[in-house]
């Protein structure tokens, strides 16, 4: 099977003593391709080279709102310029958190429009970071319009669900969905369209309930996979398929060789 991880942040310095082990392992886990959404402005030319080095990454650049101390209105215009040069799949990570408190809504909401409105403008995805904030995201991404993606570690209501799908995006599923006391999310995860959903791990973070405490990896997306198909009742292969194809879709990207 091949499998896309919609959602890791292989740069994280967590995976800086041995990280050429864990995209081996990723590989030989069926894990060809790694979406890995950049944090903040300083962490872009890291991110570059890393995917020049290893083709396995996929480099996506972006604001994440929980780092809004290294963030700088400046930064906006340097990720426009970066992105007309670097041409990424999408732009991300971004978004808003309200589960932090000491994070100022106004500065994230400012910094996510530029972001929203970038995307529109170069005709991307967004990848979304949205805790405690769902609603919110949803009426800018309508307020803004044109705009597709994918709301990662998806973790809303049914309603909202249903309603990201029909403007278009996305749903991002990673280790939450394998612990067995997250019924809202697993009950979820037996009625969402499949056509609309995406695998993550969000690794180093969010490890399932098979790694619990430890660093997540890439190589644990088959136990996210399997997770999903087991509640749907589905053959593993055949999420496995429309995942895969869900994210060559959405980030426009070319089939590997076999």
């Amino acid at each position: 099977m091949d499998l896309i991880d919609s959602h890791c942040h292989i740069d994280a310095e967590e995976f800086d003593g041995d990280r050429q082990a864990v995209l081996d392992r990723a590989a030989q886990a069926g894990v060809k391709r790694i979406i890995a959404p950049a944090i903040h402005a300083e962490g872009w030319p890291k991110l570059k080279a890393l995917a020049e080095v290893h083709p396995q990454i996929v480099p996506v650049y972006g604001l994440h709102p929980m780092y809004l101390d290294h963030h700088r209105f400046e930064h906006l215009d340097a990720l426009r310029d970066w992105v007309a040069r670097e041409r990424p799949c999408a732009i991300g990570e971004c978004g808003l958190d309200h589960f932090v408190p000491e994070l100022d809504p106004n500065r994230q909401r400012d910094i996510l429009i530029g972001q929203l409105r970038l995307a529109r403008d170069f005709d991307l995805p967004v990848i979304l970071h949205a805790r405690k904030a769902l609603d919110e995201v949803m009426a800018l991404l309508r307020r803004i319009g044109g705009l597709r993606g994918v709301v990662h570690s998806f973790s809303g209501s049914h309603q909202q669900a249903m309603k990201l799908c029909e403007m278009g995006f996305m749903l991002g599923l990673g280790g939450p969905v394998t612990y067995e006391r997250a019924n809202r999310l697993r009950g979820l995860v037996r009625e969402l369209p499949l056509e609309h959903l995406l695998l993550e791990t969000d690794a180093p973070d969010q490890p399932g309930s098979g790694h619990r405490g430890q660093r997540n990896e890439p190589a644990h997306l088959p136990h996210v996979l399997h997770a999903i198909a087991e509640l749907r009742g589905q053959a593993a292969a055949d999420i496995a398929r429309q995942t895969h194809a869900n994210a060559l879709r959405l980030f426009t990207l070319s089939t590997l060789p076999a």
